[in-house]
């Protein structure tokens, strides 16, 4: 994840009151993206801060003796320490966006002597619902998938012949539960090679009046690899990555969203000239089809 914006929410804890301040902690800092139109922002989207909060373990003038010392310490985070929503956002790891929480523990020593600073990160889960109603049991939609339903050019074949996939797939998922589904393939003209998951990231920031998305992918689960038996129903079970998925965040000024997408690679010798093709391009031998995604933590 080399380009991304990083939220980090850090908590600096000092033993001297009369120290220097430490500069304000960055909470979206942003590092070019995929999407050209992103990384030409960097200097546009500034930083947003969620959190920051400041304690001090130790008395100032204190003396550590030689050896280990250990200094307990311990926190509670009130609506006023988050941002002006009341909202502690989930940890999360993406291309453009990320957010995370730190935590840094400062020593500042004598006058001669150079301060000494660590930080940590720890991982925030959040059992509040901060989105719409969470539903009951997980949405599940049917979907169908032929040559009238493709947007790009097929190849002749396919064209002149007709495929037919159908089934069902959920389009919403607690985080704690595998994205569920199933599809049949009710004919085809040509032989398939291949049947793939996309659980694909759209991530949004606001720059101005404009909102400016990149959509990558997190990870591809493959359902079948070969021809497939026709009539024969193939079970759709995808484990969620942690830390790479987050529940859907509608922020304003920024967004993380998902999507899910069915990929049917079909048999071809034009295929075997780009072996190493992305998924998401359309090709002659491709078809596909994208579905909005919404994920939750279910309390």
């Amino acid at each position: 994840m080399g380009r991304s914006w990083s939220l980090p929410l850090p908590l600096r804890f000092r033993t001297r009151k009369f120290s220097s301040p430490s500069p304000e902690p960055s909470i979206c800092r942003f590092r070019g993206g995929m999407g050209g139109v992103i990384e030409s922002l960097y200097s546009v989207v500034k930083p947003i801060c969620f959190l920051k909060k400041i304690m001090e373990v130790s008395p100032p003038g204190g003396r550590l003796g030689p050896g280990r010392s250990e200094v307990p310490f311990s926190f509670i985070l009130s609506s006023e320490d988050i941002n002006s929503r009341g909202i502690l956002y989930e940890s999360f790891h993406g291309g453009n966006i990320s957010i995370q929480y730190l935590v840094t523990a400062d020593i500042i020593r004598g006058y001669l002597h150079k301060s000494l600073t660590a930080t940590v990160e720890f991982i925030v889960e959040s059992n509040k619902r901060i989105s719409q109603v969470v539903p009951a049991q997980p949405e599940s939609i049917n979907f169908y998938i032929t040559q009238d339903t493709q947007k790009h050019q097929l190849l002749p074949e396919l064209l002149t012949g007709h495929f037919r996939i159908t089934g069902r797939i959920s389009t919403q998922c607690s985080l704690a539960d595998p994205l569920l589904g199933e599809l049949t393939v009710d004919a085809s003209a040509v032989p398939i090679n291949s049947i793939d998951i996309q659980l694909l990231r759209v991530e949004s920031i606001l720059a101005g009046e404009r909102i400016i998305s990149d959509t990558s992918v997190i990870q591809t689960t493959q359902v079948a690899d070969g021809d497939v038996c026709q009539s024969l129903m193939l079970p759709i079970y995808v484990i969620l990555p942690r830390l790479l998925v987050c529940p859907t965040v509608l922020a304003g000024s920024f967004n993380v969203e998902f999507q899910v997408s069915l990929v049917i690679s079909f048999q071809s010798e034009l295929s075997k000239l780009y072996p190493k093709a992305d998924l998401r391009t359309p090709r002659p031998w491709l078809a596909m089809m994208t579905l909005p995604l919404r994920l939750y933590r279910a309390s």
